[in-house]
């Protein structure tokens, strides 16, 4: 199915199911082997908190996250937003974390990226450089499990042909072909060459409602950030219902750049290899009463 979609928008496209890669290596780095095991999507707050205008107040922990989704361990990759309270500031999350159980603390591989201060370019920074917590703020879109290594869907698409960017495609794919039934895909991946268009949230909440996709889009800052960038997707192929954010990635980097994932800028040159999993279970953590449909591209 994915790759039917696939080379619709890719001039080269590429779909197996593989042994995962052990995931503490390089590039990845991260702290649990693979994305196997009890794979399960959390989709937690959401945009409402943040626009039209912020609600501070709202802080969570992955830790407790991790509890909510019946999996106490859970290794857990995503988007979101770090917790102000934390940082004393607005800024991007790219959560990496095997979350605490029983016999083991956490492992916080997180990084964070802000606008620097310095010179309005981008920050990235390890958040256990800094922090010694596992919380977040007003949103997250959230892929855990067990952190195991086992089969998994490995997809490589080179030269994007399309409009749809490598996230979108693979969403929309899934929707075209399970119509109502939704699916949920999570996991990670590289964008080997090439550029892409990311945005960093300002370090100051808008003091102004942002009440149009335009109002978000002139408040955000918009860079090109060069590969290699890891990239964490939490997909889901439709809404059934539960006010869901039905796609959103952040990426890292060695290089220091990173922040929230939009569209390669070279579509000639891109290169994408990931590694997902179809997830078994979807839990939505404290919905907005008060919802809308803006900023959530």
């Amino acid at each position: 199915v994915l790759q039917k979609g696939l080379k619709e928008n890719f001039a080269d496209a590429q779909v197996s199911v593989v042994d995962c890669p052990d995931l503490t290596q390089e590039p990845f780095n991260f702290p649990a082997k693979g994305i196997c095991g009890k794979p399960r999507i959390a989709d937690v707050g959401g945009v409402p908190y943040l626009i039209p205008l912020v609600q501070k107040e709202k802080i969570y922990d992955l830790n407790t996250v991790a509890k909510d989704i019946e999996l106490p361990g859970a290794f857990i990759l995503g988007a979101g937003a770090a917790s102000s309270k934390t940082l004393g500031i607005n800024a991007e999350l790219i959560p990496i974390v095997k979350t605490k159980s029983e016999k083991k603390p956490a492992v916080n591989g997180s990084y964070f990226a802000q606008i620097n201060p310095a010179d309005k370019g981008c920050l990235l920074e390890k958040y256990s450089s800094k922090y010694t917590d596992c919380e977040f703020g007003l949103l997250a879109n959230l892929y855990a499990s067990e952190g195991q290594p086992g089969k998994v869907i490995e997809v490589k698409a080179n030269g994007r042909t399309g409009e749809l960017n490598f996230v979108s495609c693979l969403r929309q794919t899934l929707e075209k072909h399970y119509g109502e039934k939704p699916v949920g895909l999570g996991g990670t991946f590289i964008i080997q060459k090439g550029k892409a268009k990311i945005h960093i949230m300002p370090p100051e909440f808008s003091s102004c409602p942002l009440n149009t996709d335009e109002d978000v889009n002139n408040w955000l800052k918009f860079f090109e950030m060069k590969a290699p960038l890891i990239c964490q997707p939490v997909i889901v192929s439709r809404d059934p219902g539960f006010d869901l954010r039905v796609e959103h990635t952040h990426c890292f980097s060695h290089h220091g750049e990173g922040g929230h994932y939009h569209q390669d800028t070279s579509p000639d040159s891109v290169q994408y290899l990931g590694y997902f999993q179809p997830a078994e279970l979807l839990f939505r953590i404290d919905r907005p009463q008060e919802t809308h449909l803006v900023g959530r591209d």
